[in-house]
This record gives C-alpha cells, sequence and structure tokens, in this order.
C-alpha cells in the first residue's frame, strides 16, 4: 500500500512573485473645505422623494382614504344623509386653518362630513385632518385605521406642524369627550371649550379659525344613556344605549339614522389682526375668543334648527 505523503503544517509555503502595487492618486484635497449652512445640514435629514410612495409622514394611505370615501362616506353624504352646505367659501383655499366644530353622538359621523364637504364642495378641494385623544391607541384595528383616513394625535406639536409648516386644514372639536357623552335630552347645548388651547394652536401658527356648526349628527346616533358598568367591564371609552347599540352588536355603532344633515362655515377670524403669536400669552384674550366662538356657533346652531321643519327631511319648503 503506497505510503500517503502530507505535508506538514509548519512547512513553509512557496514564495510568491511579487507585483507592484498600482494605487490609484487620490486627488488633491482643498486647502479648506466649504462650511454648510444649517438648513442645507438639517434638508440632508428629511426623507428622499419616493414617486411611488402613498403614505404621507402623518401615515394618511391614498388608497385606503380613496376606497374608503368611494365606499362609506359616498353613500352617507349623497344619499343617506343628503347634507347640505353653507359658507363653504369661508374655508381658506391656500393657507392654514383650525375648524372649530360642535360635536355629539354615541359615534358621530360630523368629522367624515365635514372633510367629505370641503373635497366636494370647495372650489379647491383639500385635506382635512382630524385630532384625535390618545385613548384611541387603546383599540388595536381602530387605532391602525384612524391615520389612514387623516386622524393626527392630539398634540400641540402636531398641530403647529399642520398649520404653520404644511398651511394644512385641522378640525377639532374642543368639546372633547364631554361631547360625545352628551345624551339626546341634552342637544345642541354646547358644553364648555376647554381653556382656550385651539385658541393658542391658531395664534402660534398665525392660521384662521373658522367656527364650523353641524345639525343633524346628534339625531343621526342619539345617546339616550350611558352604562358605567359595561363600560369598565369592557374596556371602551363609553357605552352608549342607542337605537342600535348593543342590540345589533359592534355592527350597531354604524346603525346611523338618516337625519338631514346641514354644515355651515362661519366668516373665518384671522389671528395675525390679533396680534399672532405675540398674543399668545395674553391669557384673557385667548379666553375671550374661544368664548366667543362658543357662542357664536350655539347662536348660529338655534337658528338652524329654528328653520328646521323636519328632522329627517331638513328646511322644507312652504307651499304657495
Amino acid at each position: 500500500m503506497a505510503k500517503e505523503h502530507r505535508t506538514p503544517l509548519g512547512a513553509p509555503f512557496p514564495a510568491l512573485a511579487e507585483e507592484p502595487e498600482q494605487r490609484p492618486e487620490a486627488p488633491a484635497l482643498p486647502a479648506r473645505l466649504p462650511e454648510r449652512d444649517a438648513t442645507q445640514a438639517m434638508r440632508e435629514l428629511l426623507p428622499a422623494i419616493e414617486p411611488e410612495r402613498r403614505l404621507n409622514d402623518w401615515g394618511r394611505s391614498e388608497r385606503i382614504e380613496g376606497i374608503f370615501d368611494r365606499t362609506l362616506l359616498e353613500f352617507f353624504y349623497r344619499y343617506w344623509f343628503r347634507v347640505e352646505v353653507e359658507g363653504i367659501e369661508n374655508v381658506p383655499a391656500d393657507r392654514g386653518g383650525l375648524l372649530v366644530s360642535n360635536h355629539a353622538g354615541a359615534l358621530p359621523p360630523d368629522a367624515a362630513m365635514i372633510a367629505k364637504a370641503i373635497r366636494e364642495e370647495h372650489p379647491n378641494p383639500r385635506p382635512v385632518y382630524l385630532t384625535v385623544e390618545h385613548f384611541f391607541k387603546g383599540y388595536p384595528g381602530f387605532s391602525m385605521l384612524i391615520p389612514k383616513i387623516g386622524g393626527v394625535a392630539a398634540h400641540p406639536a402636531n398641530v403647529h406642524r399642520l398649520l404653520f409648516d404644511e398651511r394644512q386644514l385641522v378640525l377639532v372639536f374642543p368639546e372633547g369627550r364631554k361631547g360625545t357623552e352628551k345624551l339626546y335630552r341634552d342637544r345642541y347645548r354646547l358644553r364648555r371649550f376647554g381653556r382656550g388651547g385651539f385658541v393658542e394652536a391658531a395664534m402660534r401658527a398665525e392660521a384662521q379659525l373658522i367656527p364650523t356648526c353641524v345639525v343633524g349628527a346628534e339625531e343621526a346616533m342619539p345617546a339616550f344613556g350611558q352604562v358605567n358598568v359595561l363600560r369598565r367591564l369592557t374596556g371602551l371609552i363609553y357605552f352608549p344605549i342607542t337605537p342600535t347599540f348593543p342590540w345589533l352588536g359592534p355592527l350597531g355603532m354604524l346603525g346611523y339614522l338618516p337625519a338631514k344633515f346641514r354644515i355651515r362655515f362661519l366668516e373665518p377670524i384671522d389671528t395675525v389682526e390679533l396680534g399672532g403669536e405675540e398674543a399668545v400669552e395674553d391669557k384673557a384674550l385667548v379666553q375671550t375668543l374661544a368664548q366667543e366662538i362658543r357662542a357664536q356657533i350655539q347662536e348660529s346652531l338655534h337658528e338652524m334648527l329654528a328653520k328646521r321643519k323636519s328632522v329627517w327631511l331638513g328646511c322644507t319648503p312652504r307651499r304657495s
């Protein structure tokens, strides 16, 4: 049997012929690099433009919003609520505007109808961003849908960026949860408008304030009572008793009654004329302006309700 010849581990390898290494000459550096200004340095931190991108920086999806608009919103706006709009010319066409509206109902559709009205009736259709409370984060499916259709967390920094930096339209409901928990017997009675935070946000951004009135939402989903025991057991923010909920289960929250909707945009208030950002520290001015806006909306609601002949038909024409 032939013996195997193995090279010992310590055996030296044969030397390879060394070839002269050719390295490209580095270009001569300038004596001093040009200094970048702060604007150029910050621009490099911004996300690059993506032509195929269908989500904006707020998580808003054109595809999801388009599907939502062509199906549910179109049906409710045109045929179910038969929305009528007044004063659409008061909504700014190209600058930041804060829409301030009344709010009520178990799961009120007023925000969706206001946004739909601006897209359909305004000469320069614009998207509307809705500020939502942080407690919606506790509902996984719902919290994923809200940003895709224009919902933004209600934080002063978010509102300022939308109004001042991006010149967008933002919708706020100063009544907050007190409005959605309101019972049917208290319909169209505005709750307190907080401490005027929405006025401060508009002043800091030097945006316009547009008081907005909605009639019909409180009859579309009337709440006849609140069950606190079931609210604690289910973990919901409130547990209303409506004509369809909880009798029809979760689908009952979308069982709107065909109330006639009427939306009125009042004359805008230019915060620049009131002092803009410099007037934010004037708390008396902020509180006074907040109460004046609340009074304007309340007075306009009374006028609209006085003209309404029917909850389901709205202002029926008089017979001659």
